[in-house]
């Protein structure tokens, strides 16, 4: 059985004909050319097991996959000390680089560019799943409190150990060869993961980072880290190949700042030094304290700052998106659950038709097929 992806196929419908929509219009992003700004958010899902992509995520990502359209990778450990989850990807080793390849050519193959989100999860990662059960390390030996899952249990954390000045250079390595990694898989280029509370954001957030020497202190120190491992990857796969993911205005696992807006523009303003493709910020609203009303939009000031492509993400539907990018607040419009559920989302945007509702029991179970490859698509072959 074969699913429809297509953005220009027609169909026999009671639906209003397909409309221009500001969601819909292409866009050029670097050497890419984008047919459409819905972009597919990293979403860790769980399906990789003992950290091996596995065969089923082919027809994953393939469902999600149209001519121009943008896809970003699941979060991806760089290293055996960067995994919180025994079933999340990594691409440190030769056998994941292979596993990916065929992932990634199934996306490339619809004609679709694929980016690999790069992460170290820091003190949010398990002892449990550190090489010889050590302590995971952090910019902070500060343990994180224990968390609610969706099941109504608690993720429980150990405490962390307190990265030396010495032993950062070889942490920055670790992201630098996942970008080469990534590359050899087949990656049109990585994103670095900065934001949500892990390693990066541990460093660049001062509710987090207590640390004295270079890396911590000043806004200026506490960002090195993350401006550090920019440098590595940019020398390493050059700029028009990196992007970043940064939420300043979160505080998610307990990782927040006294000054996001200052933080969130000293950021940008760093990033443009080094040319990168994106930037991609997360809304205010991520807070866990933020109701879905309080809308704050306070990304506007990062977009105008940013000279290269900014992507917004944050719980958007089809009308916020359109308003983004047709009042230029935006270049593109990340979607995560909404795309979880809908393999063909841009279609229904572009259709404005009704969309599959996801079911969050479902997110990161282990299961291969049930809410994963399984959600429906408008039309059937």
């Amino acid at each position: 059985m074969r699913w429809r992806s297509s953005l220009h196929e027609t169909e026999n419908t009671n639906m209003q004909e397909p409309q221009p929509i500001p969601l819909l219009s292409s866009y050029k992003m670097g050497k890419f050319d984008l047919s459409h700004r819905v972009v597919h958010a990293p979403l860790t899902r769980m399906k990789s097991y003992k950290c091996l992509p596995q065969p089923h995520s082919i027809l994953y990502y393939s469902q999600r996959a149209t001519e121009g359209g943008f896809i970003i990778s699941e979060a991806t450990g760089v290293s055996e000390t960067s995994q919180g989850y025994a079933d999340s990807p990594g691409i440190w080793t030769k056998e994941q680089v292979e596993a990916w390849k065929p992932i990634v050519a199934s996306v490339h193959n619809k004609g679709g560019v694929f980016f690999c989100q790069i992460w170290h999860r820091g003190r949010t990662a398990s002892r449990a799943l550190q090489p010889n059960r050590q302590a995971p390390y952090s910019s902070t030996d500060k343990r994180l409190s224990s968390q609610p899952r969706l099941d109504g249990t608690f993720d429980k954390y150990s405490t962390p150990r307190r990265l030396t000045t010495d032993e950062i250079p070889q942490v920055i390595n670790d992201f630098r060869k996942a970008s080469r990694n990534a590359i050899e898989s087949g990656f049109d280029g990585v994103e670095i993961h900065g934001a949500h509370g892990f390693l990066i954001e541990q460093f660049m957030k001062d509710s987090v980072n207590d640390r004295t020497d270079k890396y911590g202190g000043s806004m200026e120190n506490r960002c090195r880290f993350a401006l550090d491992i920019i440098e590595a990857i940019v020398d390493e796969i050059g700029a028009g190949q990196v992007g970043i993911r940064l939420s300043p205005f979160s505080d998610y696992m307990e990782c927040y700042d006294s000054k996001p807006e200052e933080l969130s523009m000293y950021m940008v303003k760093k990033l443009n030094a080094y040319n990168i493709l994106y930037c991609h910020a997360v809304e205010p609203r991520m807070n866990t304290g933020v109701k879905r009303s309080e809308k704050t939009y306070q990304l506007v000031p990062m977009r105008k700052a940013f000279n290269g492509t900014f992507i917004s993400a944050g719980g958007y539907d089809r009308e916020e998106g359109n308003k983004l990018v047709s009042e230029n607040d935006t270049d593109l419009v990340a979607y995560g659950r909404l795309f979880l559920a809908n393999p063909d989302l841009p279609r229904r945007f572009q259709l404005n038709a009704p969309l599959n509702e996801y079911d969050r029991s479902t997110f990161y179970t282990s299961d291969p097929v049930i809410g994963y490859t399984d959600y429906p698509f408008l039309y059937e072959l």
